[in-house]
């Protein structure tokens, strides 16, 4: 990557944090932006990384800003805010960034690239995807609590930035069909209410069978929206997606010793959207199980579990219960 291309991370929380600052480790020129009391506590006490293999860092000077005028300094900008948040940071980005300026979209769903298109004609957007989760351990540190690695579509920009991290945290894989790698991380994404209704850490809400059966019946719903429509998912974790609901839905003995054993969820870790409970955020669900209600009503169909969970989750926003049993869980989505 050329020495002056500059990143900007935008909307630097969580993943914005440990992504901007594993590539400021690897010696990229990186300026994270966001939230006022993030950079306070960056600055009082430094921006410290770790993850579930054992590496740690401290990076040293980061640059912090909580204006997005520092978006016109940018050459490539990592947007990383939320789904919801999505049209305020074009916004943004229009009034400050440069036009040409590439800008990777690491939102969880299916159509913040498209979306983003439409909002900023000018500039040149990536689709991109994280995959793993990030949680706080502390003022100014994160830790990564699940596998995977970064995707985004190959573009002249996404290759130079790929080549300039390497192999170190925060690498970047890249791939020709972003839409078949979208579909299918949103096969895990879909876990993400289930897990804030659980009101539990997801190795705990996984290991109850009860919830995972939600969970499969969602996945379920999904594929057969993808095979009506003509979508291919693609592989993103380690099992095939068309395995992933019986896979989930296995009996506790056999789920405990291998699936848990083979995606090593951190005991520590919690989806975002149950942050966004205990904030009192307006979540993402709309861009998440709401994507295969989208679907299916495009090609005239239903996803009634999905649709459900979309009901759960914005009557828990208004006020309304936010946790759940395995057991009320089920039936609450119409399972038996």
């Amino acid at each position: 990557m050329a020495a002056a291309e500059r990143i900007a991370v935008f909307g630097a929380g969580a993943i914005g944090c440990y992504v901007g600052g594993a590539w400021a480790a690897a010696g990229l020129p990186v300026t994270l932006i966001g939230r006022d009391r993030i950079g306070a506590d960056i600055a009082a006490h430094g921006l410290r990384l770790s993850d579930q293999d054992g590496w740690n860092a401290d990076v040293p000077g980061i640059a912090f800003s909580s204006d997005p005028a520092a978006l016109a300094d940018a050459d490539i900008i990592a947007l990383t805010v939320k789904a919801t948040g999505v049209e305020e940071a074009a916004r943004s980005i229009a009034a400050h960034a440069r036009p040409g300026t590439s800008v990777i979209s690491f939102q969880n769903g299916v159509s913040s690239p498209d979306r983003l298109r439409a909002l900023l004609p000018e500039f040149d957007i990536v689709a991109g995807m994280v995959p793993y989760n990030v949680i706080p351990l502390g003022p100014g540190r994160w830790h990564r609590a699940s596998f995977g690695d970064i995707t985004a579509t190959r573009t002249p920009v996404s290759e130079r930035l790929a080549a300039a991290i390497g192999e170190r945290p925060g690498l970047i894989r890249l791939n020709d069909d972003m839409t078949g790698i979208a579909w299918g991380k949103l096969l895990f994404n879909l876990n993400n209410a289930i897990n804030a209704l659980s009101g539990t850490t997801i190795r705990d809400e996984l290991r109850q069978r009860p919830f995972r059966r939600v969970m499969a019946a969602t996945m379920r719903e999904e594929l057969a929206m993808l095979r009506a429509a003509g979508i291919e998912p693609a592989k993103v974790g380690a099992v095939p997606p068309r395995l992933l609901p019986a896979t989930i839905d296995t009996p506790d003995w056999l789920f405990h010793n291998l699936f848990l054993r083979i995606q090593k969820v951190d005991p520590k870790a919690r989806g975002s959207m149950a942050a966004d409970f205990d904030a009192g955020r307006t979540s993402e669900v709309d861009f998440l199980n709401g994507e295969v209600v989208a679907l299916a009503e495009r090609l005239g169909r239903t996803a009634p579990v999905n649709a459900a969970i979309v009901r759960l989750v914005k009557d828990a926003e208004a006020g309304g219960r936010k946790t759940w049993t395995g057991a009320d869980l089920v039936r609450a989505v119409g399972l038996h």
